[in-house]
C-alpha cells in the first residue's frame, strides 16, 4: 500500500483554486462594470441638472427684466408675452378664445373622430390609433378634449384623496417624459384604466420625448371618461417655460401649425390648475418633487372660511416667485395665472370643494402642525353615497361659480399668503432627498430643496403618514428607496438617457399599503444586448456628451492648463489636467479615472500636450464657410449656450412661426449678453445674420440656425427634443453676485 495523494485530491485541490481564480475574476469584473456604469450615469445627471439650474437662472433673469426695466425698452419688450401681466378675462371669454366649432374636419382625414360626451372605447381607441402611429389627432377634437379637461380641471382639489376600499389596487405611474412606448407598455402588462383599476399619474408627461401630446390626450381622455379612477399630479415640467428649452412647445407648433398657438394656450391653463399631490388611504402622500422643513399641507389645501372654497393661486410657472403689491388694491396683480382668469374685482381663482367640509376653519398653520392629516381629513364629510353624487354636486357647483356675479371675500388672503404658496408649489415639484439630516437649497437643479431622513420623520409623523411616493429623479432600477424606506422615488420612462441607461416602473398598492413594484424596458433592442454591451453603449452616448461640454468649454480649459504649465511647452500631467478640467466644469466626475477614455495621445513620460488633446475630441463644428465669418469668442459662446439662445429664439418668436427678423435677432443677442454679461459687438452679430441668413430674404430660420451650430452628427437621447445645453454652472456665477437674481 501506498501514501500520497491521490489523483482525485489532486484533481479537487485544482478545481478550488480554479474555482477561487474566477470568482475573483468574476467579482472584479461585476465591480468594474458597476463603476462605469455608475461614472456614466454621474455624468448623464451632471449635465441635465446643469441644464434645470440654467433654465432657473435665465427665467429669474428675464423676471428682472420685466420688474427693472423700463416699459419701453427693447429688452422688455422682446419678453413681456411670457409674463401676461395683463392679460385679464373670465373663463367664459378664454372658452370662447378656444372654440373649435369653426374648424372643419375634412373627409380625408382617416384618424380618431371623438364624439362628446366621452365613451370608455373612444379613449381606447385614441390609444390604439397612436400606437399604431396612423394619424395624428386633428386639431378640433384636441382643442374639444383639452377643453372639457380644463373644464373638470377647474372643479379639483389641490389635494385628490383616493381609497383602496374593496380591494382594489392602485397602479402609480412615475415621469414619462413624452415616451408613449412606455405607456403603452404598462397598459399592456397592468391594463388600461377602468372602474377597477384606478391609476395615479405623477407629473412630468411631457418635454424630451417625441409624443408628449399623445400622452396627453390619452390622459385627459381618460380621466374624462374615469374622474374618480384617474388621477393626474403636476410635475415641473408641466411648465410653458420649461417646455419652452426641454421640446414640448416646439412639438406642438410642429404637429399643430395652424392651431398650435391655442393648444399650447390651453394646456398652459390645464397645467397651472393640475392637483399637486394625490393621498391614498389618509397614509401615502403621492407629490412630484419632495417636501421641505416648511411643507404645510393646510396652506397647499386652504380654503375661504365658511365657504367649501378652496383658495389657490394659479400658477403658470412655478419658476418665478409672485410679486408683492398692495393687495388692498383693486389692480392687484401677481405673477401668476391669476392675472388671467380672475374675478373682475379680484384677482385670486377659487376652486369648489369638490368633497364638502364642515364651516368650521381649519386654524392657522402652527395650529394644523399639531394635528394631522387624519384629523384634517376627518373634516371631509364624504360616504359612499356622496361618491356616488360626486358627478352631479360637481356640475351643480360649476353651473354656480359661473352664476356668481360677486367673487367670494378674500380678505384673508395678502401677499405673505401667497408667495409662501409659490414657496410651497416650488418645494412640492423642484426637491430631492438627501441622504444627511436637514434641509438645504437644492443648488445643483437651481430649484426646491433638499431634504434629510429627520425632515421626512417629522412631516410623516406630523400628518399621521407612512410613506411618501415621489418622481422626479431617474433611477437606473426605475425606483429606489430612502429614508428608512418611507420615500419611494418612482420613474417610469425607461431609457431615459439613452438606450439601456436605466428600467422603468410602476407601483401597485393594495389595502394593506405595501408597494409592489413592477419593471420593465420598452426598447426590444435593450432586450438583444449583454449586460456588457448595454453599458458599452450607453457609456459611449455619455462620453460623446462629455466631449462636447469639454470643447465647448476650450477657452477656459486653455488658460486652466496654462496655470499648470508655467513654462508654456503645452504639455500637463494627468493629474494637473484632472484638477484643470475639474476647476471649469465643476460637474464632480472621477476625471482621472476618465482620462483612459477621453486622453488618447499621452508622452512617454505620461504627459499631455492639451493643443492636440483638443484636436482629438473630434468634434464637428459647423460648416466652414459659416465658422469663417464668426468671430472666435462668439462662437464658442454659442455653442456653450445655444439651448439658453434657443429658448430666447422661441420667447422672442411671438407669432410661433419658426422664424425672427433680423432686427429681433441682433435683439435677442444683445439680450444674451446683458444675461452672460459679456460684450457682443454689433458687428459680430450682423456677421452671424449675413453668415446665417444664406437665401438673404432678410428671416432666420430657427431650427436650421440652431442646427448649424449643433456639435455633431447624431443627437444623443438625451439631447431629444431639445437642445443640449453646454454651459455649467459656474459660466454664470457672475449672475449670483446680483441679490436681485
Amino acid at each position: 500500500m501506498g501514501s500520497g495523494i491521490s489523483k482525485s485530491d489532486q484533481f479537487q485541490k485544482q478545481s478550488g483554486k480554479a474555482a477561487v481564480l474566477i470568482q475573483k475574476w468574476y467579482r472584479q469584473y461585476v465591480a468594474r462594470t458597476e463603476m462605469r456604469r455608475r461614472c456614466t450615469w454621474h455624468i448623464f445627471q451632471s449635465i441635465e441638472y446643469s441644464g434645470e439650474q440654467a433654465q432657473i437662472k435665465l427665467y429669474n433673469f428675464l423676471g428682472y427684466l420685466m420688474d427693472n426695466f423700463t416699459p419701453s425698452s427693447n429688452e422688455r419688450n422682446l419678453i413681456s408675452h411670457i409674463f401676461r401681466e395683463n392679460e385679464v378675462c373670465r373663463d367664459t371669454e378664454w372658452e370662447r378664445y378656444f372654440c373649435f366649432e369653426n374648424i372643419e374636419v375634412p373627409d380625408v382625414y382617416s384618424g380618431p373622430r371623438l364624439i362628446f360626451p366621452l365613451t370608455v372605447e373612444q379613449a381606447v381607441g385614441l390609444v390604439e390609433a397612436f400606437r399604431d402611429k396612423r394619424q395624428q389627432l386633428h386639431s378640433r377634437y384636441v382643442l374639444q378634449l383639452l377643453l372639457e379637461t380644463w373644464k373638470l380641471m377647474r372643479m379639483m382639489p389641490n389635494i385628490n384623496r383616493i381609497s383602496t376600499c374593496h380591494s382594489k389596487e392602485i397602479t402609480i405611474c412615475g415621469d414619462l417624459h413624452g415616451q408613449l412606448e412606455d405607456l403603452l407598455l404598462i397598459f399592456y402588462k397592468n391594463g388600461m384604466p377602468s372602474l377597477d383599476k384606478p391609476y395615479v399619474f405623477n407629473g412630468d408627461f411631457v418635454d424630451r420625448g417625441q409624443d408628449s401630446i399623445e400622452i396627453l390626450l390619452i390622459l385627459f381622455a381618460f380621466l374624462i371618461v374615469y374622474p374618480h379612477d384617474v388621477y393626474l399630479n403636476r410635475g415641473n415640467h408641466e411648465d410653458h417655460m420649461v417646455n419652452l428649452r426641454y421640446g414640448f412647445t416646439k412639438e406642438v407648433l410642429t404637429k399643430y401649425k395652424l392651431h398650435g398657438k391655442r393648444i399650447l394656450k390651453l394646456l398652459q391653463k390645464i397645467f397651472s390648475y393640475l392637483p399637486l399631490a394625490t393621498v391614498i388611504d389618509q397614509k401615502v402622500l403621492i407629490l412630484h418633487g419632495g417636501i421641505s422643513d416648511t411643507t404645510d399641507l393646510g396652506v397647499i389645501a386652504r380654503k375661504i372660511p365658511d365657504t367649501c372654497i378652496f383658495v389657490f393661486v394659479q400658477y403658470v410657472s412655478a419658476l418665478r416667485p409672485p410679486k408683492k403689491r398692495n393687495m388692498s388694491s383693486g389692480n392687484l396683480s401677481i405673477d401668476s395665472e391669476a392675472d388671467e382668469d380672475s374675478w373682475s374685482s379680484s384677482k385670486f381663482l377659487h376652486r369648489r370643494a369638490s368633497l364638502r367640509y364642515s364651516n368650521n376653519t381649519l386654524g392657522s398653520r402652527n395650529s394644523f402642525h399639531n394635528r394631522s392629516l387624519q384629523d384634517f381629513s376627518s373634516r371631509t364629510n364624504v360616504n359612499v353615497k356622496d361618491q356616488l353624487e360626486f358627478p352631479r354636486k360637481r356640475q351643480s357647483a360649476f353651473i354656480a361659480v359661473f352664476k356668481e356675479e360677486t367673487p367670494p371675500p378674500v380678505s384673508t388672503v395678502n401677499s405673505d399668503t401667497v408667495h409662501e404658496e409659490w414657496k410651497q408649489i416650488l418645494d412640492l415639484l423642484w426637491s430631492d432627498p438627501m441622504t444627511q439630516h436637514g434641509c438645504i437649497p437644492n443648488e445643483v437643479r437651481g430649484g426646491g430643496c433638499y431634504w434629510g431622513p429627520d425632515v421626512t420623520e417629522d412631516f410623516l409623523n406630523r400628518h399621521n403618514l407612512q410613506l411618501i411616493i415621489r418622481s422626479h429623479e431617474c433611477k437606473q432600477e426605475g425606483y429606489e428607496f430612502c429614508h428608512n424606506r418611507k420615500v419611494l422615488t418612482l420613474f417610469s420612462a425607461s431609457n431615459y438617457y439613452d438606450v439601456g441607461s436605466n428600467r422603468g416602473a410602476y407601483v401597485k398598492l393594495g389595502p394593506n399599503l405595501v408597494p409592489y413594484m413592477i419593471q420593465y424596458q420598452a426598447s426590444r433592442l435593450t432586450r438583444e444586448l449583454s449586460v456588457r454591451q448595454s453599458v458599452g453603449r450607453t457609456e459611449r452616448s455619455a462620453l460623446k456628451v462629455l466631449r462636447e461640454q469639454l470643447f465647448s468649454h476650450k477657452s477656459d480649459l486653455v488658460c486652466a492648463f496654462r496655470k499648470y504649465d508655467s513654462d508654456d511647452t503645452g504639455l500637463v500631467s494627468l493629474t494637473d489636467w484632472a484638477s484643470a478640467v475639474e476647476s471649469v466644469m465643476h460637474l464632480g466626475l472621477p476625471w482621472r479615472m476618465l482620462s483612459c477614455q477621453l486622453v488618447t495621445n499621452k508622452t512617454s513620460d505620461g504627459m499631455l500636450n492639451y493643443y492636440d488633446w483638443f484636436n482629438d475630441l473630434a468634434i464637428k463644428g459647423p460648416n466652414t464657410d459659416v465658422r469663417n465669418h464668426i468671430d472666435q469668442s462668439l462662437l464658442e459662446t454659442l455653442y456653450r449656450h445655444r439651448s439658453t439662445l434657443e429658448t430666447i429664439f422661441r420667447i422672442v418668436d411671438t407669432d410661433n412661426s419658426g422664424f425672427i427678423s433680423l432686427e429681433d435677432f441682433r435683439k435677442t443677442w444683445k439680450l444674451l449678453s446683458v444675461y452672460l454679461k459679456m460684450e457682443i459687438t454689433d458687428e459680430a452679430i450682423s456677421d452671424l445674420a449675413i453668415a446665417i441668413d444664406s437665401n438673404q430674404d432678410g428671416s432666420i430660420d430657427i431650427d436650421e440656425f440652431m442646427e448649424a451650430f449643433r456639435l455633431t452628427d447624431k443627437k444623443s437621447r438625451l439631447e431629444r427634443g431639445r437642445s443640449m445645453f453646454m454651459a455649467t454652472a459656474t459660466d454664470l456665477t457672475k449672475l449670483d453676485e446680483d441679490p436681485n437674481i
